[in-house]
């Protein structure tokens, strides 16, 4: 295990036990200030704790060779987690607006004091989570990073709405507040199972211009066509890339390798890590073609 890995492992590990620490006490917090918005927090933070523990475990799973059973290896397990976390966060949101909307009608007191005590703790337990995360150079800690930063934004929120509660003694707040929480996080949740999806149906990875990489293959001395091109990614960061090259018949080895290295250079930059070129030449039949019809 490298140095690097190692640490990936041990920042996402100190989240997941902050997180779940801290989600506990929310829990017990939130029944104690009876407050629907703690408890929304609380679901919310349940579910990053799912998060980070798939990140913590896909982290380490990641790293495995590939296998006569997972033959392009095992990042598509990250996608996996991503899916199981967003559909659990996006069954507990709908339960919270469920239970917090008819409070808007009918506000129920809470206790500001444990509120605002909680909201302090949650900024500092969230905010070193964060810090931790963010000392990393994989992705997984990248996105638990700025996750864990929407938790201590989320958590000024309750603080501000405590504080006003404390002040005017508005309950209506909380139920506000919860609302105003839970479709921030339906937002974000949307927005990455979109990601996901995308994943998911091979779509062509973001960032990467299939039109531009198909006329820049084009150009290369000796190519005549390219057909059956085909990009997807395993997991968002590394992809995949299939197609079939027609060359003219009297080319030479040299430069059939030449342009099979040409082909490479154009996408090694864009995270490319499985690379599959088939070589034709003109007016041979192509077996796949023959097979479509």
């Amino acid at each position: 295990m490298s140095h690097d890995h190692s640490n990936s492992t041990t920042n996402l590990k100190t989240a997941f036990f902050l997180n779940l620490a801290f989600t506990l006490i929310e829990i017990v917090g939130g029944l104690a200030t009876n407050s629907i918005a703690i408890l929304s927090d609380a679901l919310h933070d349940g579910g990053d704790c799912v998060s980070l523990g798939l990140s913590w475990y896909l982290q380490n799973v990641s790293q495995r060779k590939a296998s006569k059973t997972f033959t392009y290896g095992y990042q598509r397990f990250s996608p996996l987690g991503a899916l199981i976390t967003g559909t659990v966060l996006l069954a507990g949101m709908i339960v919270i607006l469920f239970n917090a909307v008819p409070r808007l009608s009918d506000p129920q007191p809470v206790k500001p004091e444990g509120m605002i005590a909680l909201a302090v703790l949650g900024i500092v337990v969230n905010g070193y989570a964060a810090f931790r995360a963010s000392k990393g150079s994989s992705l997984n800690e990248g996105v638990v990073s700025w996750h864990l930063l929407e938790d201590v934004l989320g958590w000024i929120a309750v603080l501000v709405g405590s504080i006003a509660i404390k002040i005017w003694d508005l309950p209506i707040i909380d139920p506000i507040l919860s609302i105003g929480i839970s479709l921030f996080i339906l937002f974000n949740v949307f927005r990455q199972l979109a990601k996901v999806a995308k994943v998911f149906m091979q779509r062509v990875p973001d960032g990467f211009d299939f039109e531009k990489f198909e006329r820049q293959v084009l150009n290369l001395e000796s190519v005549q066509s390219m057909h059956h091109a085909h990009v997807w990614s395993l997991d968002g960061e590394h992809h995949v890339m299939t197609t079939h090259l027609v060359l003219d018949s009297n080319i030479s080895r040299d430069r059939l390798v030449e342009i099979k290295k040409s082909v490479y250079d154009l996408v090694k930059e864009s995270g490319f890590e499985h690379l599959t070129v088939e070589i034709e030449l003109v007016d041979e039949e192509c077996y796949l073609e023959r097979e479509d019809h």
